[in-house]
């Protein structure tokens, strides 16, 4: 009861019965420009803002009487077999009846690595078809498939966020029933004691309308005004002035791996000959047979000699084979199975974690290269000034332990979690929460959608999907984790000019205040306090 807006209320109605038309309606001017500034910087910044994209895929191709037809997908049903086309997405969980082909998973996993699969593998709703055409056996109906169950993470995530008052509305649940008890006393008191019911009464009403901290409703959202405007300036766009209060409050920070704390983009990280060739000429045999390939890996090897000025070659027909590589003519490129399956000794292995793509020439091994995702150049020293501010930083990923294990420790991250999905990712920022306080979840996938939009303050990166920047309250439109830190120090210095502000108005109000009692006075100086 006792808010702002009552505040307002009853200052308003004190001045009316006053005569004090005036004060009246500067005491509602000023509430509203207040609040009018703010919009404008929450606005502006929303424009900017990418709208939600629906994942759901409306139709889809469904065996019925020996044909496939287009059906709407919420009348699939468990059992039916439905054909998803190179370039599609899987509208329904089930699992593969015939063909083989290769699916990007990264929006449920957040990972860039395609996975292989084929008769009798397990497919979820989100994936999309890189190759061929593959038919899949429905397993679930739409609305218990996997997308179905991140939207209604979403939307459970935002049901369960912990709200917070704004500073305006919390300082109003103390002041304004302090003001009306001492209103109340003044008209009473005096009253009784002298019988001059209607001066006291009088001054009581003129203290009511004094109390009315016409600088503090016009103060705290100009203060939020100017933050979110100094961060559209950095490329930061706030939804609104309760995320950058609550990032004042963030005592841990959480980050997805892939997209945010690394690029999300395969290089080719290290290349290793066994001796017979030079490395270069290693990548350049390699280069030549992957450039036949639409492989993410494949295509990040051949860039990678386009852009180092390393000749590729014509090598003739080339065989990919799914889920091991490519064999052509003489000349085989893959992971250990492929060359296992043609009898080659692998006895070299790489240390580090990636993609390894192992090159044979005329039956035998001459090295590898190994193709991962790079951390981005500023996310250890964007994890160091986390640290420095005393918040714990932690990592969320559906990717393997020790890729998690290798990444958090390389950028200083204190504790990673791997191999999480959606809700498990969520679940763990409620943890963090219930151990160390308000948390800042940072990511930029379809998978860190429901984490976002559960999250104290959810931070997405402008590159990443339009659902993550939908249900994030805060966008970095750098797209780089340094970002994040500029946002919590523009938070911080926010709530110091804040309480800057609020001290610098209650002092000159009390002390008007308290010359109101005394009937000294009058609403010019409520004015002047103002």
């Amino acid at each position: 009861v006792f808010d702002e807006n009552f505040l307002m209320t009853v200052a308003t109605v004190g001045a009316i019965c006053l005569g004090e038309y005036s004060e009246a309606v500067g005491v509602v001017l000023f509430f509203n420009i207040g609040s009018i500034f703010e919009h404008y910087a929450v606005e502006k910044s929303r424009k900017e803002i990418s709208s939600a994209v629906d994942l759901k895929v409306e139709k889809s191709e469904v065996l019925r009487n020996g044909e496939f037809v287009s059906v709407d997908t919420d009348e699939i049903k468990i059992g039916d077999i439905i054909r998803v086309k190179a370039g599609e997405r899987i509208s329904v969980d089930g699992i593969i009846k015939s063909g083989e082909t290769l699916f990007d998973t990264s929006a449920i996993n957040g990972e860039p690595v395609p996975i292989s699969v084929k008769a009798g593998d397990n497919v979820v709703s989100g994936y999309i078809n890189m190759k061929s055409a593959v038919e899949i056996e429905a397993t679930q109906t739409a609305e218990n498939s996997m997308l179905s169950k991140i939207a209604e993470a979403i939307e459970n995530a935002t049901d369960s966020k912990p709200k917070i008052d704004r500073f305006i509305t919390r300082f109003s649940k103390v002041y304004t029933p302090v003001v009306i008890v001492l209103a109340v006393i003044t008209a009473i008191v005096p009253s009784l004691i002298t019988g001059n019911w209607s001066y006291w009464v009088y001054t009581a009403l003129t203290f009511l309308v004094i109390s009315c901290p016409c600088a503090l409703v016009l103060s705290v959202p100009l203060a939020y005004f100017s933050g979110i405007g100094r961060a559209s300036r950095n490329g930061i766009l706030f939804k609104g002035g309760n995320s950058l209060e609550m990032l004042n409050k963030v005592k841990a920070v959480a980050f997805d791996k892939t997209g945010t704390v690394t690029k999300g983009v395969f290089t080719v990280t290290e290349c290793k000959s066994c001796g017979e060739i030079s490395e270069k000429q290693l990548l350049a045999l390699c280069g030549s047979v992957e450039s036949m390939s639409t492989h993410p890996v494949a295509v990040s090897i051949s860039n990678y000699c386009h852009e180092n000025n390393i000749p590729l070659s014509d090598v003739g027909e080339a065989e990919e084979i799914v889920g091991m590589g490519i064999k052509a003519g003489n000349i085989l490129c893959g992971n250990e199975k492929l060359m296992n399956k043609y009898g080659i000794s692998v006895d070299i292995k790489p240390e580090n974690f990636g993609s390894v793509v192992y090159t044979a020439y005329n039956g035998k091994l001459c090295g590898y290269i190994l193709v991962s995702d790079s951390i981005k150049e500023n996310s250890a020293q964007a994890v160091k000034n986390f640290r420095d501010m005393g918040i714990k930083t932690f990592m969320l990923t559906g990717d393997k332990a020790q890729n998690g294990k290798i990444t958090a420790e390389k950028v200083g991250i204190d504790k990673v979690y791997s191999e999480l999905l959606p809700a498990e990712k969520l679940e763990k920022v409620q943890e963090i929460r219930k151990n160390y306080g308000n948390v800042m979840f940072i990511g930029d996938g379809i998978n860190d959608a429901p984490v976002l939009a559960g999250a104290d303050v959810g931070g997405a990166m402008q590159s990443g999907s339009d659902l993550a920047v939908e249900s994030a309250d805060v966008i970095f439109m750098k797209s780089d984790l340094q970002s994040a830190v500029i946002a919590k120090e523009i938070a911080d210095k926010t709530a110091v000019i804040t309480k800057q502000n609020i001290i610098f108005a209650l002092a000159i109000k009390l002390a008007v205040l308290v010359l109101g009692l005394f009937g000294i006075a009058n609403m010019w100086f409520a004015v002047f306090a103002d």
